[in-house]
């Protein structure tokens, strides 16, 4: 079965998605950065870990050094969204299935 949003609500920092069988997903930004499917985060996520520089240090932006927030969410036709987040990533597009999938299922209390 084919499910769809019906509606979409913040709490919080999260999202909460209401899908068309009446189940509600929680969403935290961290959860979505880490499972973007572009091609991007596809390739960093299949770098290895281990530093080329010994005692390089890593340096990350302004944007990186706050709280990762969703600033913005687009429909992509009538199967996906694309996600805005604070560090300036832009790129993922987040197929229905894929969002399914990784959202921790909510009480109906919500």
């Amino acid at each position: 079965m084919n499910l769809t949003p019906v509606a979409i609500e913040r709490s919080n920092r999260d999202i909460i998605i209401t899908w068309s069988d009446d189940s509600k997903r929680r969403y935290s930004p961290s959860l979505l950065r880490k499972a973007c499917p572009c091609a991007l985060c596809k390739e960093k996520q299949s770098e290895p870990t281990i530093p080329t520089k010994p005692l390089a240090l890593p340096v990350i932006s302004m944007a990186e050094a706050q709280p990762l927030e969703i600033a913005r969410m687009q429909p992509v036709g009538n199967y996906a969204y694309n996600i805005h987040f604070s560090d300036g990533h832009t790129s993922g597009i987040f197929g229905f299935t894929l969002l399914e999938e990784i959202g921790s299922v909510e009480n109906a209390s919500v």
